[in-house]
């Protein structure tokens, strides 16, 4: 049966885009508030990109025949013609903004940003279409110090958040570019006697990305590359001290971690330390932190020779693990105090008594009623929103130069009468412990 003209499909969100809702926002912003802190503590500063980028920044840094060029970026032309994405990482983006406004004159640069980033996949669990991305990025320093102080800071953040004991670090060297080439060559010759044994992505991958093929998900082809040539025996010496020195670093400091041979990381930008923080909480979606060195982006980009490197970390990820390992996601963001008004000149004294209470407690919530109703149905509302204390007006108070206060949490708690006066002296001891 065909629909009237004037029927309209239901507008809904795009796949893989999901809203976040009020029920969601408190952890969101605890975790937000964590990152924060414990990036300021190491005096990172923050910056904000744009969500939009010129598609050639993604295609001259994350790599031409990478999945995400290939397959999972958003773009489109402009008006103008112009070849437009919504930016599926944020390291080419910062790289972009130091360059365009000068900030390597003044190195090194310690800074991080935080929002959305754009990719075309199936969405899952902890994989959508639109996620966010913390993201650390580190101009002017080439030792192995600053990884070092990256990955003791990530570590701190874990502990912060209560999952310390739900990841482990990974760490490999992918060495120079030279000493690459070499692993490369040895690796293509290796896999390419083997080349029926491979599944279908890695044999388009051997002429194209041979080192991807390291991180295959598929078991027949991480079993034929055991026997595989390793990457760390063809470190050049420089990549190798700067490795054992990044090593020695997060045992002096007590930071565990496991060399893992195998590990990339799927853009081409990285060379030398790699890393990532995995976990076995999360299914398919193992990976809730990764990075390491870019020290050639820089150049590539059109700028002077300079060291970077930095790490990306996936929020929904980090929610789900903590939502895993059962810690506090949030913080109570109900109101403390509900008004009742039950006298018409009530929301004048409510609203005016409010803003003074906000003025000298500004830590405190309070909701007031609006729309009006019976006292019935306005506590009702106030027991729905959560509240800890109703504070109700009426005639009586009002003569009385008072409030009655109620306790909504506790049964059988009389109601009793506050002085005007005396509320705020009253809300601040009852809610002494609440500071933010």
């Amino acid at each position: 049966m065909s629909s009237s003209p004037d029927a309209r499909q239901e507008l809904r969100a795009i796949r893989g885009m999901p809203d976040i809702l009020p029920a969601q926002t408190p952890a969101w912003q605890y975790l937000e508030r964590c990152v924060t802190d414990v990036l300021g503590g190491y005096a990172y500063r923050e910056i904000r990109l744009p969500l939009l980028e010129p598609t050639e920044l993604f295609a001259r840094s994350i790599g031409e025949v990478t999945d995400i060029v290939e397959k999972e970026m958003y773009s489109f032309p402009d008006r103008n013609g112009d070849g437009m994405t919504l930016r599926p990482e944020g390291t080419a983006s910062c790289v972009r903004a130091v360059l365009q406004h000068g900030m390597l004159q003044q190195l090194p640069q310690r800074l991080w940003y935080m929002g959305p980033m754009f990719r075309y996949e199936r969405p899952q669990m902890g994989r959508q279409r639109q996620f966010h991305q913390v993201g650390v990025e580190t101009f002017g320093l080439e030792g192995p110090d600053i990884e070092a102080e990256h990955l003791v800071m990530t570590a701190r953040l874990w502990r912060r958040l209560g999952v310390a004991d739900r990841v482990r670090l990974e760490i490999n060297s992918l060495g120079s570019t030279a000493s690459r080439a070499a692993y490369r060559s040895a690796l293509v010759a290796y896999l390419s006697a083997r080349e029926a044994e491979l599944d279908e992505d890695s044999r388009r991958r051997l002429a194209s990305n041979p080192l991807r093929i390291l991180d295959s998900k598929n078991p027949a082809t991480q079993a034929l590359l055991r026997d595989a040539p390793r990457l760390t025996d063809h470190l050049d010496a420089e990549s190798a001290a700067h490795f054992a020195e990044l090593r020695s670093l997060l045992e002096a400091a007590g930071l565990s971690y496991t060399v893992n041979p195998a590990l990339v990381r799927g853009l081409d930008y990285y060379g030398r330390t790699v890393y990532e923080w995995v976990t076995d909480s999360l299914g398919a979606q193992g990976t809730v932190c990764a990075g390491g060195r870019y020290d050639a982006l820089v150049a590539e980009l059109g700028g002077p020779a300079t060291p970077g490197v930095g790490f990306a970390m996936g929020l929904e990820r980090l929610l789900l693990l903590m939502q895993a390992a059962g810690t506090s996601a949030g913080v109570d963001v109900a109101p403390h105090a509900y008004w009742v008004l039950a006298d018409a000149a009530a929301p004048r004294l409510a609203l005016a008594l409010g803003e003074q209470l906000r003025d000298a407690l500004p830590w405190l919530r309070m909701q007031l009623n609006c729309g009006g109703g019976s006292i019935k149905s306005q506590m009702k509302r106030a027991d729905r929103s959560a509240a800890v204390l109703a504070i109700i007006v009426g005639s009586d108070e009002i003569a009385a130069n008072e409030v009655s206060v109620r306790e909504l949490r506790s049964e059988g708690s009389p109601q009793i009468r506050v002085g005007v006066s005396a509320l705020r002296a009253f809300l601040a001891e009852r809610f002494t412990s609440v500071t933010t």
